[in-house]
């Protein structure tokens, strides 16, 4: 089988847009569970409304793969796991390191669907030496002095971040000097990668933020539609010449 430093994904190669590829596990997330359900065919209507996009918009993603489906009958269930799978670069064994084994990655390591989706967890890797030989998910946790052997004994190029922020970025760079060319970053802080290096990063505290907004908009819709007032226009006020734009507009001041 052949390993993530030696192969990479061909999608950048054929062109495929970076928001496709980002919808692309949306779409094999739902039809495997189709698959599951031995569902042979889908349309694109019910396959759009299961991975929560528009019919349109995936039919147009499938067309950068090659793949049209039939009228009248729709998409082959099996064929389109196999070619999303491909193209994603999931029929090859991912080896990968997770750095950082407090609670958060010691989740990351129990979790069963990195191995089903191609990922291999290769190594886990702490900096405190009492952690060292522990077993995690059933795999010894190594120190972090022996980061640049394991990358290069197992041919690793997908990085897993989960240390607190002010040792992130030294994880980082230590990775991308080992020859890791892709990080999945779990730390609260943003990461510099020179060019070539892919970063994607997965803060739950900012999701978190953004679904606080959401319900406090929702309550407050449900109290002016209790009141049953109609919530008021709050008009522009002027301001003096000397804070005004060059149309008389006041500047709008963004957040830090």
């Amino acid at each position: 089988m052949a390993t993530g430093r030696t192969h990479r994904p061909a999608t950048r190669s054929r062109g495929i847009p970076e928001a496709t590829v980002a919808r692309l596990p949306l779409y094999l997330r739902a039809l495997t569970a189709l698959s599951e359900r031995s569902v042979p065919t889908v349309s694109s209507e019910e396959l759009a409304a299961a991975a929560g996009v528009n019919s349109a918009k995936l039919r147009k993603d499938f067309s950068y793969l090659g793949s049209y489906g039939t009228r009248g009958v729709g998409y082959d269930v099996e064929y389109l796991v196999y070619q999303i799978s491909r193209e994603l670069g999931l029929t090859q064994d991912w080896p990968v390191v997770i750095v950082g084994i407090g609670n958060l990655g010691a989740a990351l390591a129990n979790y069963g669907g990195f191995a089903s989706r191609g990922f291999r967890v290769a190594a886990l890797i702490d900096a405190d030496p009492a952690m060292a030989g522990k077993p995690v998910a059933g795999i010894p946790v190594q120190h972090t002095d022996e980061l640049e052997k394991i990358i290069q004994d197992d041919g690793v190029s997908i990085g897993v971040i989960a240390t607190p922020a002010g040792a992130a970025q030294q994880v980082c760079d230590r990775l991308v000097a080992a020859g890791v060319t892709s990080i999945l970053n779990f730390a609260p802080t943003v990461l510099n990668v020179p060019e070539g290096v892919d970063v994607r990063k997965v803060d739950l505290s900012i999701e978190l933020q953004i679904l606080a907004f959401h319900e406090q908009r929702k309550a407050g819709e449900e109290a002016a539609a209790d009141d049953g007032a109609v919530p008021p226009v709050v008009a522009r006020k002027r301001q003096p010449a000397a804070d005004q734009g060059p149309d008389g507009d006041v500047p709008a001041v963004m957040p830090a």
